[in-house]
């Protein structure tokens, strides 16, 4: 099995614009969330498309991908539930490790959050101060849950 083991973060300020790269547009949307489990499609620029399987909660979960022709992805898309997600995702190096800042477009503008994949749970992080409020374990911030029920903070507003 595949383990994920990752933090999430919001940003604070935009520190960390100048050592990002480019950036790649990143579509996806999912077509089961459960307890436990989602099943996403994820459409990345220069890339194949991916079925991705997730299981489990938390910062460890197992994750299993597999690439399928972008015309099967197509299809798929009309059987999805809730939002596509769009999002422009920029790597910014930290140590040994790589920061993913998830830029948000569409309904979900303008949510920035960094993910940080560890090799353990128990790896050691220092973050530099453009990092701010961990989020790993409020579920509003997960993907599935952005597609399903909309920005947290738009939520909150209404």
């Amino acid at each position: 099995m595949a383990t994920e083991i990752e933090r999430k973060f919001l940003l604070r300020g935009d520190g960390w614009r100048g050592l990002a790269d480019g950036g790649t547009a990143i579509r996806q949307f999912y077509l089961a969330v459960r307890e436990g489990l989602t099943l996403r499609v994820r459409l990345r620029e220069g890339r194949p498309a991916m079925i991705t399987v997730k299981t489990g909660a938390g910062s460890a979960r197992g994750e299993y991908e597999y690439p399928i022709p972008p015309a099967d992805a197509a299809e798929l898309e009309a059987a999805r539930i809730g939002l596509v997600v769009e999002k422009r995702r920029h790597l910014v190096p930290l140590g040994g490790l790589t920061v993913e800042i998830d830029v948000f477009g569409g309904a979900l503008a303008p949510l920035v959050v960094a993910e940080i994949e560890l090799p353990s749970p128990d790896h050691p992080l220092v973050l530099p101060d453009w990092i701010g409020t961990e989020v790993t374990a409020d579920r509003r911030y997960a993907n599935a849950a952005l597609a399903l029920k909309g920005r947290p903070d738009a939520r909150e507003a209404d």
